[in-house]
């Protein structure tokens, strides 16, 4: 019930007014975004990079009104791989774009103005020497970001794809997309979906994680297994050993602030490990979810919020 209040929540302009008057540097907030401008993620980059770890940035923006945003939201990650083109940080740092903050979401002009969009950004990535994934978002855009993403790879085919083990669809896209070439970033999902389309028990929704991941790791692609949770972590590494996968032919992701000391460990075991790294003004919606996935932290972020007043 918690969980699903607060990914209400996450859609609510009342509270999003409120909390959005709290700088980013405080509390909870710091912990799960680095900043609000290109030099803070490009620090952060920096600082990961150093100690072996790789980064896919996410430039924070949803719910894209009109063109001038979508245009603001594709100008930002252009710059941002500039940046990071520009501090010899590019081929360690992809870049992750969700297609509802660069027009996906319009109307009429939508679906092909985000391919479009999508297609500069990653233009720009791969000039730079890295690649772009497309984020996954709510049940209702998975088949046309999967379309969008069929059309893309069409010109780069080294574009990654997100998939969401909690939706009950997804252990035949993850068969669809296992193929030679193929990138495909395995997490459990976030957004609050109806039962209809998404297992809402947590154990189903583990065992749904297990199957995808024995089908991509069965695969021919290039698994991305986004989880901090233990379990999963450990049979992600028991399934690489099953079905004779080297080192670097798939990769561990973690959200920045979330199990850094994890995140550190397999690095120095000489396993792929990405930080998955948001930043930008918009960072509520995101809060939110990261505070759904574990409610243990809406005590510390009350607190933050409280002593603003």
């Amino acid at each position: 019930m918690l969980r699903q209040g607060l990914l209400l929540l996450s859609r609510s302009r009342q509270v999003k007014d409120l909390v959005t008057r709290l700088p980013v540097s405080s509390g909870v907030v710091s912990r799960y975004v680095p900043g609000e401008q290109i030099a803070d993620v490009v620090e952060a980059t920096r600082a990961l990079v150093a100690d072996g770890r790789l980064t896919t940035i996410d430039f924070l923006g949803e719910d894209t009104l009109d063109e001038e945003q979508a245009e603001a939201t594709v100008t930002a990650y252009l710059e941002l791989l500039e940046a990071l083109n520009a501090e010899g940080l590019s081929r360690s740092a992809e870049v992750s774009v969700k297609l509802s903050a660069i027009g996906q979401a319009l109307p009429e002009i939508g679906p092909k103005l985000s391919l479009e969009n999508a297609r500069r950004i990653a233009k720009a990535a791969r000039a730079v020497g890295t690649t772009m994934t497309l984020d996954m978002e709510d049940h209702t855009t998975t088949d046309l970001t999967l379309e969008t993403l069929r059309e893309l790879r069409k010109d780069y085919p080294e574009t990654g794809a997100v998939v969401q083990a909690y939706l009950r669809r997804t252990e035949d896209d993850c068969r669809a997309l296992a193929f030679e070439g193929s990138r495909v970033r395995l997490c459990k999902g976030a957004y609050n979906e109806p039962e209809t389309v998404a297992f809402t028990d947590r154990h189903e929704v583990d065992k749904s994680y297990v199957r995808c991941l024995k089908v991509l790791m069965a695969g021919q692609g290039y698994p991305m297994v986004a989880s901090h949770d233990p379990r999963m972590i450990k049979i992600a590494g028991a399934l690489a050993t099953r079905f004779d996968r080297p080192p670097g032919s798939y990769e561990y992701q973690m959200l920045f602030g979330i199990r850094s000391e994890e995140q550190k460990r397999l690095a120095a075991s000489g396993e792929r490990m990405r930080v998955y790294i948001p930043y930008g003004t918009e960072w509520y919606g995101y809060l939110m979810r990261r505070l759904a996935e574990r409610p243990s932290n809406l005590t510390f972020f009350l607190r933050s919020l409280l002593s603003q007043k």
